[in-house]
């Protein structure tokens, strides 16, 4: 049976998933044989054994000419929103070249400089639309498609289900890196769904292969895998994490903290002017599916509020079924700030920490600015996620 509950603790599994990735290795590598690889990646894409995308390549005797690095570099370690350098991988000498700098997509002036024919893309997604990794995706088909090089993804499971959708599209004149499309905030889809459906809605023009997984359902948690989970960012430490961002990453367009600088990231919430304990209180009146909060007090090490004592709240997911992250986020910042409207806001337009850029729209912060209630506002973008139904049915690999 499937668990009730986000535990941490591992779901004994009868089969492993298998990636993209350990299926170009062991069955398909034909497709890079004699081709000289350009590899997006980082430190979440292993096998199962836990050797890394590059390690794997290269002991199967694939020729890997360079190194592309998403948000947060190829080694994963840089701040979120922190601009990342070229630089030379220290270990085999390759360039690697940043697509989180001045250029966010690979240009034929490197892809020439390296003498790439190909380039493989493969990173762990957490299903969540403002997650960079799959506007990375979308500029890499674009680049490739401009400079002629085919492209091949190795796919990997949305982490928190490939069902469950949530939440509005993003709105013409709300593009963003945060919002590259119009998806849903929770899109349901897996990092290779994604890349036919961008080549074909945006008419990229890529040659592109997606390397399937095996054994993956859509109605499947990373924890019903069998596969071991790495983290994905510096703020995303663990499965628990990915299960609340859809709605707790709203929290990073106001001044309240998002529980960056904490063991916690997106699981805590709060800011120095709140009373915990009230604000568990009313968020607990409410009967939210699937959630519990707990009040709670953090220091923040970096981030909004660092190095001063916050008040707020822990969320406890305990029935992940059930459980709505974007409409929880919103009834989470909708209750600091009844709290305490003399001191919430939120932030001025600051690129991609906008509110109304995660969102994908102005309407969720014109609603909770007006008071609206929050299920009238979650009616809005059924219709959305309908219409975004029918396009995405014609993207689905996986029963």
């Amino acid at each position: 049976m499937r668990p009730a509950t986000c535990d941490l603790r591992p779901v004994t599994c009868d089969l492993m998933v298998k990636t993209g990735l350990d299926t170009l290795i062991h069955e398909r590598l034909e497709l890079v044989r004699n081709r000289r690889v350009g590899l997006v990646t980082h430190p979440a894409a292993v096998l199962p054994d836990l050797t890394g995308a590059l390690d794997a390549l290269l002991d199967a005797g694939v020729h890997v000419v360079a190194l592309f690095g998403p948000e947060h570099g190829l080694e994963g370690t840089a701040a979120d929103g922190t601009m990342v350098a070229d630089s030379v991988h220290e270990r085999t000498g390759r360039p690697v070249f940043s697509l989180y700098g001045p250029t966010k997509e690979p240009t034929p002036a490197m892809l020439d400089a390296a003498g790439v024919d190909v380039l493989v893309f493969d990173m762990q997604d957490v299903g969540a639309r403002f997650y960079t990794f799959i506007s990375t995706l979308f500029h890499v088909l674009r680049g490739a498609g401009r400079a002629g090089r085919p492209v091949i993804v190795l796919d990997r499971p949305n982490p928190i289900n490939g069902v469950s959708v949530e939440g509005p599209l993003v709105e013409p004149g709300q593009e963003s890196f945060v919002g590259i499309a119009p998806i849903p905030i929770r899109h349901g889809l897996t990092i290779g769904e994604l890349a036919g459906y961008f080549n074909r809605e945006f008419g990229l023009g890529v040659d592109l292969t997606v390397v399937a997984m095996s054994d993956w359902r859509r109605e499947m948690w990373f924890d019903e895998t069998g596969l071991p989970w790495v983290p994905p960012s510096p703020a995303m430490p663990h499965l628990s994490t990915a299960i609340v961002y859809p709605g707790m990453c709203l929290v990073e367009g106001t001044n309240l903290s998002e529980g960056r600088g904490t063991a916690l990231p997106f699981e805590v919430v709060g800011a120095p002017w709140l009373d915990g304990y009230a604000l568990a209180q009313s968020l607990n009146r409410l009967g939210l599916p699937g959630v519990r909060f707990r009040p709670t007090s953090f220091v923040p090490a970096a981030g909004k509020h660092t190095r001063q004592l916050c008040q707020g709240v822990q969320l406890h997911v305990t029935d992940r079924h059930a459980f709505r992250p974007v409409l929880t986020g919103l009834h989470v910042i909708a209750a600091c700030r009844a709290q305490r409207p003399d001191c919430f806001a939120f932030l001025p337009n600051s690129g991609e920490g906008h509110f109304d850029l995660l969102a994908g729209t102005p309407r969720l912060r014109r609603g909770l600015e007006a008071n609206e209630p929050l299920a009238a506002l979650a009616q809005g973008w059924v219709a959305d996620t309908a219409r975004f139904g029918q396009t995405r049915r014609t993207c689905l690999l996986y029963a």
